[in-house]
């Protein structure tokens, strides 16, 4: 009786072989699909600073569009010199009539750089 060896059937290993080989097959296809979106995003340069147009740079010359009044829909185009910058504002150089200056603190909204004004213009 002991030598007789029970024969189990081998069905219930390999259909479990396969479940677990369909799940791992499955994961990694899903991992794939995934980093193929993914991947251009990744693959998209950081913004550099001197390609966006609203980027200024000390010593750039550039229009700032000046509202006399808050509640004006007048605005002049007055030239100017950027002379220093911060994170929220531009410091400009506003030259007057009698050749002297003014620096002011305006909105990087507030102003066009003159390049971009000589380009509309041609």
């Amino acid at each position: 009786m002991l030598d007789q060896q029970i024969d189990y059937p081998t069905r219930p290993k390999t259909s479990a072989m396969i479940m677990k080989l369909f799940q791992i097959t499955l994961v990694v296809l899903v991992l794939l699909i995934n980093l193929a979106i993914a991947f251009p995003s990744w693959a998209e340069k950081p913004p550099s600073l001197t390609s966006k147009p609203d980027y200024f740079q000390v010593g750039q010359k550039v229009i700032w569009l000046y509202s006399p009044r808050a509640d004006s829909s007048e605005v002049q185009r007055i030239p100017a010199e950027v002379v220093k910058l911060s994170s929220k504002q531009v410091q400009i150089k506003v030259y007057k009539h009698n050749h002297e200056f003014v620096n002011r603190w305006v909105n990087p909204n507030k102003l066009e750089n003159s390049q971009k004004v000589k380009e509309s213009v041609f």
